[in-house]
């Protein structure tokens, strides 16, 4: 059947109705000696396609008996006086199919012109949410002159063949980090792009893609240039959620980090694989009351390690569990206060000393080469991993190729407190502390776990013979930051500014999760930063920061950051 717009439907409705009264009166007045006009325009509608060959003929059948029925206009029945019209009757099954017809096509047409909004889009696209954002970077790196010129980096050796460190069998300088030269104008840039589903009422879903100059875990930043190369995409969330209750939520896969913290001990950037479960109840006027228990793997057990044994390895898998327990406070004039305290364990990180193993005769691994972390930065004490067995033939001659690993344990306790109140002109001001201590930290412990064999952060004389007394650590990290404006840049015109002091000891946390900007990442690091941020759109804003940051302990290295960029989020 031919669709007809809404207005048409009112003009035929109109039009049959007026032909019915047309055609009464003129049959009244004169005898069917031919066709009616009232079958004339039935026949005329169906033609057109406006009724139904089965509506129009049933109509059709009706008017003949109409008009067989109906005697010479003086035996009709009385008289009609002037003014006076006889309309025919219409069967009700005859009427029903027409309303049925008329509101089939008022819909269609209503879901094809999108007049229903209800119906305007797939019932699932209200489910699912497009989110992400692009940030543009300029960074410049600044290297102090007097920095030391041997700063190893220890990730390339491990990600290697290892470093020979027999000066017989091998004159290189191992792998070494960039400690002078400054690096101005890089441009960078950062893209995410994600999909939020609610599938139910207790049950959500997620997946993210992300840029990245590799695979690390603590950076989404990618480095232009290369040629104009095309640019990676990372797989860099992807979970289900699940709230069986009100404020209860289990969420497992890879996920956002679950945790309250600052960069000291996680980076923005970072994502965390497991299991994370979390509630939050309000138990009085404005306090509220969270907890999160994260279980998160970090690294497995190779299958088939050694590969060239028959005797596999037994498992020693890697593991971060976590525990966070805190309380969020609204009180006075628009103040909060929130506190939490956290316990983080993890567990099987530090290196382990190997069985001896006979390289020279054609081994390919030691027995402990998977205790060598899978990431990371730099900053923690690191102890040789492989007990090499001498050659007997030419014991001085025999190449010593060298992992390195975590000497100490790591244990956390972790304290955060904010306090936000009102400022001035309708600004607010946000103070900030973190604290970190490795209750795990033992200097003894890790020299005994390496047998001696510590390769950084020792004050040794020259010339002198390393001992437990020459280890140059710590166990604490801090952080404290004020930021005052407008806390969250939610339209164009607002803006915040904030300063900050870090000290991160070299084992007070493990080097490989936090911050990659503030000294290039890792630990042994203090300093202050300092930026602002000034938002010209809606969810566009401009942002600068400078970080300058200098060693602990050892040598000297001291490095400062500038970064201008511009963030978009949708």
């Amino acid at each position: 059947m031919t669709r007809l717009p809404l207005s048409r439907l009112r003009h035929l409705a109109a039009g049959i109705g007026l032909a019915l009264v047309l055609s009464t009166a003129a049959q009244a007045q004169e005898a069917p000696a031919a066709e009616s006009t009232l079958v004339k325009l039935i026949r005329g509608l169906i033609d057109s396609g406006a009724l139904t060959p089965q509506v129009g003929q049933a109509l059709l059948e009706e008017a003949r008996r109409e008009a067989a029925a109906r005697p010479a206009a003086s035996a009709a029945g009385p008289a009609l006086e002037p003014g006076e019209v006889r309309v025919p009757y219409i069967p009700e099954s005859v009427r029903e199919g027409i309303r049925e017809e008329v509101k089939a096509e008022v819909l269609a047409q209503a879901k094809a012109e999108r007049w229903a909004a209800p119906d305007a889009v797939p019932e699932w696209t209200q489910r699912v949410q497009v989110t992400g954002d692009v940030r543009v970077r300029n960074e410049s790196r600044l290297f102090s002159e007097r920095n030391s010129t041997i700063e190893t980096d220890w990730a390339r050796i491990n990600a290697g063949d290892g470093y020979d460190i027999n000066p017989n069998t091998h004159l290189d300088l191992p792998p070494l980090r960039n400690t002078r030269q400054d690096r101005n104008n890089s441009w960078r840039i950062r893209a995410r792009l994600g999909v939020l589903a609610q599938l139910g009422e207790h049950t959500r879903a997620g997946v993210r893609l992300a840029t990245g100059n590799d695979d690390g875990p603590v950076s989404t930043t990618q480095t232009l240039g290369g040629g104009l190369a095309k640019k990676d995409a990372w797989l860099d969330q992807a979970w289900l959620a699940w709230s069986p209750l009100p404020g209860l939520e289990f969420t497992g896969g890879r996920f956002a980090n679950p945790y309250w913290s600052t960069d000291i001990l996680f980076s923005n950037d970072l994502n965390f694989d497991g299991l994370a479960v979390k509630y939050e109840r309000a138990v009085g006027q404005g306090l509220d009351l969270f907890a999160t228990l994260g279980l998160s793997p970090l690294e497995y057990s190779a299958d088939n390690f050694p590969a060239t044994s028959q005797d596999k390895q037994a498992s020693r898998d890697k593991w971060l569990n976590g525990l966070q327990v805190g309380a969020n406070w609204r009180f006075g004039e628009d103040q909060t206060l929130r506190a939490a305290l956290a316990y983080y364990q993890f567990r099987n990180i530090s290196g382990e000393y190997s069985a001896p193993c006979a390289l020279y005769a054609g081994a390919q691994v030691c027995s402990t080469d998977g205790t060598r972390p899978a990431f990371m930065q730099k900053g923690n004490t690191l102890m040789l991993l492989r007990n090499i067995a001498l050659d007997p033939l030419d014991p001085a001659n025999t190449p010593l190729p060298q992992y390195v690993g975590l000497a100490a344990n790591f244990r956390l306790v972790d304290v955060n407190l904010s306090w936000e109140t009102p400022a001035l002109a309708g600004t607010r001001l946000r103070l900030e502390a973190h604290g970190v201590k490795n209750t795990a930290y033992d200097p003894q412990r890790m020299w005994t776990r390496a047998h001696g064999g510590l390769v950084t952060n020792l004050a040794t004389p020259a010339g002198a013979t390393p001992t437990v007394a020459d280890l140059d650590s710590g166990d604490t990290a801090y952080l404290v930051q004020a930021t005052f404006g407008d806390l969250a840049l939610a339209q164009a015109g607002d803006w915040n500014a904030w300063l900050g002091y870090k000290r991160i000891d070299p084992d007070a946390l493990p080097d490989g999760f936090n911050d990659s900007n503030f000294h290039l990442g890792g630990t042994n690091a203090k300093g202050y930063y300092l930026g602002a941020s000034y938002a010209f759109d809606r969810k566009v804003w401009l942002t600068g920061r400078w970080m300058a940051a200098k060693e602990v302990s050892g040598a000297p290295l001291s490095i400062d950051v500038f970064q201008l960029e511009v963030n978009a989020g949708f």
